[in-house]
């Protein structure tokens, strides 16, 4: 939406401008209501006390006593209104014919307003409005004394509302050009806010800070790497899902320091010198990670650190499976090859017209064949195994092991979350350990057989070799742990198969007795169970 997309400095504008009008109408509102209250006492109040001070005068008492008064208290009343401020002075007689008026010609005639009764009859000194002969007007009422305590006339002061209005508008308006001045500085200092705001953010709007936050939350959350960041003074800013999993960390990160979290870490070094560290090892509870620790630099140095964890162990996996795959090829070159040599053999048995051995040779090589290959074809519906056996094939060929797959085997096509890297790991390495278990035996034999019948897969490998004995059973699928003698690393095969049958959530089992060779069962179940971790056990 386009409204979404509206530049920062706008917004802060927008925004500030609609707070501080905002608050100027409010407070102009307040004021007018205040100030015309305030206005209108004042006014009341002057119009009183002026109209009490004529009404106390002596003069203008005695001025009762004359045939016409007019003459003495017109002169008197009018300086007075002059001096004041008032617009009107009328002074009357207890029947309210005016002896004063702002205009002469309306003196001898009567007092409009009718709101002279509380002065004249209760003797009340007050302010009221009422509609006079000049307009609607705020007065003060007074009522004149005689000597004997008699209210012998009345004294009106008055100030027109409209005058009052007036007065009330032109305080507003210099209140509202303060309140203009006050926007025009807001507006100012708001555009100043925006372009220090920008360029904090490196130019960027609210819209495009929000888009890459998304970005870099979708990256590092799917990443495989563990990914921590931390500040210059070493507290965490940043911690995504993989690295929880590696550091085994649920709460809370934040203002959390590294120390806390990873005391054996080094990123205080690269903070201190600003130089990466690449490919490091690193010893948790109970794994080994490789780290990569890269600094962060601003215009002032080195501003945090980003380290990112791999699982070394799973390195370690990718490798072996790429190995195991390697071996599988090699076992099909060792299948190619001995068919090679059988084809060199019965090229020289027909050149030297030994026709009936080499016909011989044909019949048992295809009788084997065609034995091992309805099994392996008719029996095994299962395109990976096949490939996998007809690799082994060869292989124990080129070893001279006797190498069966029992003609009881059956086996469709397997799940899809049994891969071939699976497949390669486990079955490959209990037909090479087997092979290898045999190689010094006078006969050596290898049997294979699989099976889908029920809930599970089950593979099973048989060998006449040196077998196990119950020491080496307890650590048979430890890392590193080895029977056998060399230079190269051994005492992976086993370990790999192991965890490959942990993942699948299977189960290995393994019959042995030292010199009576072993019996090496694999259960894989057809479903996985969501959630469950199943266990190897030996």
């Amino acid at each position: 939406m386009k409204w979404l997309k509206v530049s920062l400095q706008t917004k802060i504008l927008g925004l500030v401008l609609s707070l501080v009008l905002f608050i100027i109408v409010l407070l102009t509102v307040i004021f007018t209501y205040i100030e015309a209250g305030q206005i209108e006492r004042q006014k009341g109040r002057l119009a009183l006390e002026v109209s009490k001070t004529v009404s106390f005068m002596p003069s203008v008492i005695s001025a009762f006593e004359l045939d016409d008064p007019a003459i003495k208290i017109q002169p008197i009343v009018d300086k007075i209104r002059r001096e004041t401020g008032a617009e009107f002075i009328v002074v009357g007689n207890k029947d309210g014919i005016r002896y004063s008026h702002p205009i002469p010609a309306r003196i001898g005639k009567h007092m409009k307003g009718g709101d002279n009764y509380r002065a004249l009859k209760l003797g009340e000194y007050y302010t009221s409005k009422a509609i006079g002969s000049l307009g609607p007007s705020l007065r003060g009422k007074s009522p004149i004394y005689n000597k004997k305590g008699e209210i012998i006339g009345i004294v009106s002061v008055g100030f027109l509302l409209e005058d009052i209005k007036h007065q009330i508008v032109n305080n507003v308006i210099n209140v509202t050009l303060v309140a203009v001045l006050v926007l025009s500085f807001a507006v100012f200092g708001s555009v100043l806010l925006a372009r220090n705001i920008r360029k904090d953010t490196m130019g960027l709007e609210p819209y495009q800070i929000a888009s890459l936050y998304k970005e870099r939350e979708a990256v590092l959350q799917s990443v495989k790497e563990g990914i921590l960041s931390v500040d210059k003074t070493g507290t965490i800013t940043m911690l995504n899902q993989t690295a929880r999993k590696l550091l085994n960390f649920r709460g809370d990160f934040h203002y959390l320091k590294i120390d806390d979290l990873l005391p054996q870490t080094h990123l205080y070094e690269v903070i201190k010198t600003g130089k990466p560290q690449v490919d490091k090892e690193l010893q948790l509870e109970n794994r080994t990670v490789i780290v990569n620790r890269t600094p962060i630099f601003d215009k002032e140095g080195v501003a945090g650190v980003v380290a990112s964890f791999r699982d070394k162990t799973e390195v370690e996996q990718m490798i072996n499976t790429l190995s195991e795959v390697k071996r599988y090829s090699e076992d099909l070159r060792a299948q190619t090859h001995e068919f090679t040599n059988k084809l060199y053999v019965l090229s020289g048995l027909l050149q030297l017209g030994e026709y009936d051995q080499a016909i011989e040779m044909i019949q048992n090589e295809t009788t084997a064949f065609e034995f091992q290959n309805r099994i392996l074809f008719d029996q095994i519906g299962d395109a990976k195994v096949q490939a996998i056996l007809l690799g082994k094939l060869g292989k124990a060929s080129e070893k001279k092991v006797a190498f069966n797959i029992d003609a009881n085997t059956t086996l469709c096509s397997l799940p899809a979350h049994i891969r071939l890297s699976h497949l390669i790991i486990i079955i490959g390495n209990l037909l090479d350990n087997a092979f290898e278990a045999v190689s010094k035996c006078e006969h050596p034999e290898v049997s294979f057989f699989a099976t889908d019948i029920g809930a599970d897969i089950i593979f099973e490998i048989n060998d006449n070799g040196v077998g196990i004995s119950e020491e080496d059973r307890h650590q048979l699928f430890e890392r590193g742990f080895t029977r056998k003698e060399g230079k190269e690393p051994r005492g992976y095969g086993l370990a790999n198969t192991f965890e490959a049958v942990n993942e699948l959530k299977g189960l290995i089992e393994v019959q042995s007795e030292a010199g009576e060779g072993a019996v090496f069962t694999v259960y894989l179940p057809k479903v996985l169970k969501g959630g469950d971790r199943a266990n190897g056990n030996h």
